[in-house]
């Protein structure tokens, strides 16, 4: 199999590197080769982060150059418009909708662009765009936008949903996984 290439972009504080490795440890379990990189980035809340995941028969390096994601998966409707060029051209980008202002828009040192996923979609790009924050409020806290955006990028993937529930139970603390089983089958449109 040749390598394939994910991206998770968000904010930090957001819970992308949960999602890096539930992501890493499902396709462990699925035997292929995986490189996971450090966040990138400003990991304190607020900043921009990105982490990159590959798969394979055999990967030599965690790092995805410009043109070549398969998946862009993000947190917020900008940081997904700000990685672009990473996207192949037969891509997807896997993204919630919610926005998070960045400094510079804060400030009033500029605006917000507007109508980003229209946008992305009149370029060509395959967006799959949904409203996570609201499905993890559903399934009980507000953290729960990464693994609601992991059970959306699930349906891309011939893993079963057990295998990936399983992913979740040997991750999240005991506590919290009912709560992020939940968030998974919203985002999978499933709950």
């Amino acid at each position: 199999m040749s390598v394939k290439n994910i991206m998770i972009v968000g904010v930090g504080g957001q819970g992308s590197l949960l999602a890096s490795k539930l992501l890493g440890h499902i396709l462990l379990q699925q035997g292929y080769d995986v490189k996971v990189s450090e966040v990138h980035g400003m990991s304190q809340r607020g900043g921009s982060v990105v982490t990159y995941v590959r798969f394979g028969d055999k990967v030599y390096s965690p790092v995805i150059d410009k043109g070549e994601a398969d998946f862009i998966i993000s947190f917020e409707q900008l940081e997904a418009a700000r990685y672009l060029e990473y996207l192949k051209p037969t891509g997807r980008i896997v993204t919630n909708t919610q926005k998070i202002e960045p400094m510079p828009v804060i400030i009033g040192a500029a605006d917000y662009p507007e109508n980003l996923i229209t946008k992305m979609e009149a370029t060509g790009i395959s967006v799959d765009a949904m409203d996570c924050l609201t499905l993890a409020q559903e399934a009980g806290s507000s953290k729960a936008v990464n693994i609601v955006l992991m059970g959306r990028l699930s349906k891309y993937f011939d893993f079963t949903v057990a295998q990936w529930e399983q992913a979740i139970r040997d991750l999240v603390p005991e506590k919290f996984i009912e709560l992020n089983l939940k968030a998974f089958a919203l985002g999978r449109g499933e709950s």
